[in-house]
Parts: structure tokens; C-alpha cells; sequence
């Protein structure tokens, strides 16, 4: 009896109840929405701590300062590292929907115990070397192998492309990211343009854009497609990632001019642009923690260097460590002596401005 009048009561009132769409469409919004806060915070924190390692200031971050400042920090205070610092940075031709599968630029950012200033060391995309599991292969071809087929795996191309550059350098790769074409033209788009000094005439094979020899600011758009130029360049992915090491540091100038990660607007901004296209893989050292070396840096001025190769040789033009050179390149990368290198072999030092 009780559950018929039960039932009764619940279909006389039945009409007053409210419709059930609008309310599952507000949890829906309000769950995406807790998503995109969660990716917000965590790519801020990689974009916080890949910027800060290439050497643009950034504010003291305490809790007081907002629950996303909070939530960066929220791990108990440690101490700032110590010794020599390796970010492994790979530029890919892709985005999170449609991932690259080879890495077009390999970057590895060498920050000195002494903490004098950066150091942008460029690692060939066509040298020859061994691959974990995949025999020897093209230095790009290990984010390939890592990605896999179907639809490829950013961080695992990563990881893959990470225990390869350790093996060949000997040194420890303390985090790194990989940081897609889309990244790249939102990033530069948001500081409103970078400046980069060419030393010859660029002109795209893609667009047909001619890019001066001398100084030029590029948009976003203007600055993939210079980023993307190998072919009939001189020195073809060599020159390129000459390019790359121009554009890396006429960005970081950029933001440093423009106070970007003090302005909190900007940096929530900045945060907002990098979203979930950005991959991040930390081998050791926590990113947010290698912010803490930025006190310590006597100048954010990068010196560019590059791996000392060989003459392009066999099927595929693969390149080889010169067999003069490169041993002591990398023993002074593995012993932290990049500087006293770089003083006695000036013609080895790449411009960054």
C-alpha cells in the first residue's frame, strides 16, 4: 500500500520536476572545464620551467598569489640544483591531434655548474647512431621508432629520442619537452613576433616566402616556415638547425624584453597558447624545481653550438661525429667545460644574434 501511494505521489508531481538536460549540461561544462584547468596548470608548469632553463627570468611564485601559483608549488620546498643542468628539446612537425613522427630539431640546452649562461647545443636530425632496440638509424628517426605506427605517441617518441642522445653524448638528461610546430607559431604569435638575424637569404620551398639576409621580425606563421627550410639551403638540416638556434634565442630575448612570466595576465596567457600540444618528460630533476638555478645565472645571453660532423656520405646523406673533433666536444660536454672549448675553437661557435 505504502508503495502505491508512493508511486502516486511521484507521477502527481511528476511535472514540477525540473528537466534533466540543462543540469547534465552544466556538469558536463563544469567537468571539461576542471579538464582544461588541470592541463593549464600542468603544461604551466613545463612552460614555466623550459623557459626558465633557457633563461628568462620569472617572479617569485608563492601560494598567496592564486590557487594555479599554488598548485605549481604545492610540493615542499627543495634546494636548488646543483651541478651542471641537460633539456632535451625536440622540435616536431605536429600537433596533439596530428602528431609528427620525427623529430626536426634535436636541442640539448646545457646549463653550467658555474651557471655562467646557456648553453644551445644542436645535435644533428641526419647523424648516424645507434638506437636502442632499433640498430643504427638517423638521429630523428629515434622519435619515429619511440612514436610507433597508427597514431603516434609524442611521449614515447621522446623517451626513445632522450636514451639515444644520452647514450651518444654521456651525459645525464635531466627533463625535456617536445615542442610542436603549433606551439611554436602561438608562442611567438603571443610575444607579438621574434627577431632573427639571417646570415644569407632563406627562400621557402614551402611557401615560396623569401626571408633577407640580415634582421627581421617574424610572426608565428612566418617563423614555422622558416623553421621547416632544409632543402636547397647550403647546408641543408645543418643550416636549419642554425636557424632553429636563432629563432630560440631571438624568443627568449622577446619574452625577456616584454616581462612575460612577470606579468601575471601574460603568463596566464602564455599557459593558455601551450595547452596539451606541448609533451613533457621529466629523466630526473623536477622541471618546476630547475627554476631555481635563475638567481644563480650570471647571463641568459645563449652561446650556440653544434656537434662537429663529418661530410654527409652514403644512402640518405647520413652525417658521423668528426673523428677529429667530436670526442673532445663531448668530453668537455660530459666534464662541463663547454666554455674553455667554445674560447679555443671561436669557428665553432654559432651566432645567436
Amino acid at each position: 500500500m505504502i508503495e502505491d501511494d508512493l508511486r502516486a505521489a511521484f507521477a502527481r508531481h511528476e511535472t514540477l520536476t525540473p528537466p534533466a538536460g540543462p543540469l547534465r549540461s552544466a556538469i558536463d561544462r563544469l567537468a571539461a572545464a576542471r579538464r582544461r584547468r588541470r592541463l593549464r596548470l600542468r603544461a604551466g608548469g613545463v612552460a614555466l620551467a623550459l623557459l626558465g632553463v633557457l633563461g628568462i627570468g620569472v617572479p617569485q611564485l608563492t601560494p598567496d598569489r592564486g590557487a594555479e601559483n599554488a598548485t605549481l608549488l604545492a610540493e615542499p620546498a627543495r634546494p636548488a640544483p646543483t651541478g651542471a643542468l641537460n633539456i632535451l628539446l625536440l622540435g616536431a612537425d605536429g600537433s596533439a591531434k596530428a602528431p609528427a613522427r620525427m623529430a626536426d630539431s634535436i636541442l640539448l640546452v646545457h646549463i653550467p655548474a658555474d651557471r655562467s649562461r646557456p648553453y644551445l647545443v644542436s645535435l644533428p636530425r641526419d647523424l648516424a647512431v645507434p638506437i636502442p632496440g632499433h640498430g643504427t638509424d638517423k638521429l630523428s628517426s629515434a622519435f619515429l621508432h619511440g612514436a610507433g605506427d597508427g597514431r603516434p605517441d609524442l611521449g614515447r617518441g621522446y623517451e626513445l629520442t632522450r636514451r639515444t642522445v644520452a647514450d651518444l653524448t654521456g651525459v645525464r638528461v635531466d627533463a625535456g619537452a617536445v615542442l610542436t610546430y603549433p606551439v611554436l607559431r602561438r608562442l611567438t604569435d603571443e610575444v607579438r613576433g621574434v627577431e632573427v638575424c639571417l646570415p644569407r637569404e632563406v627562400r621557402s620551398v614551402h611557401t615560396k616566402r623569401v626571408f633577407p639576409t640580415g634582421c627581421q621580425r617574424l610572426d608565428g606563421a612566418a617563423s614555422v616556415d622558416l623553421l621547416r627550410q632544409r632543402r636547397e639551403l647550403p647546408e641543408g638540416g645543418l643550416d636549419r638547425d642554425r636557424h632553429a638556434q636563432l629563432f630560440a634565442a631571438g624568443l627568449i630575448r622577446r619574452a625577456g624584453e616584454q616581462e612575460v612570466l612577470t606579468n601575471p595576465v601574460r603568463l596566464l596567457a602564455l599557459v593558455d597558447i601551450v595547452g596539451a600540444d606541448l609533451v613533457a618528460g621529466g629523466d630526473g630533476t623536477p622541471l618546476v624545481d630547475l627554476l631555481r638555478v635563475l638567481p644563480d645565472l650570471r647571463s641568459v645571453d645563449p652561446v650556440g653550438l653544434s656537434l662537429p660532423v663529418g661530410p654527409p656520405e652514403g644512402p640518405g646523406w647520413r652525417l658521423s661525429p668528426d673523428p677529429e673533433e667530436a670526442p673532445g666536444f663531448l668530453a668537455a660536454l660530459r666534464e662541463d667545460r663547454l666554455a674553455q672549448w667554445a674560447a679555443r675553437h671561436p669557428e665553432r661557435v654559432n651566432r645567436t644574434r
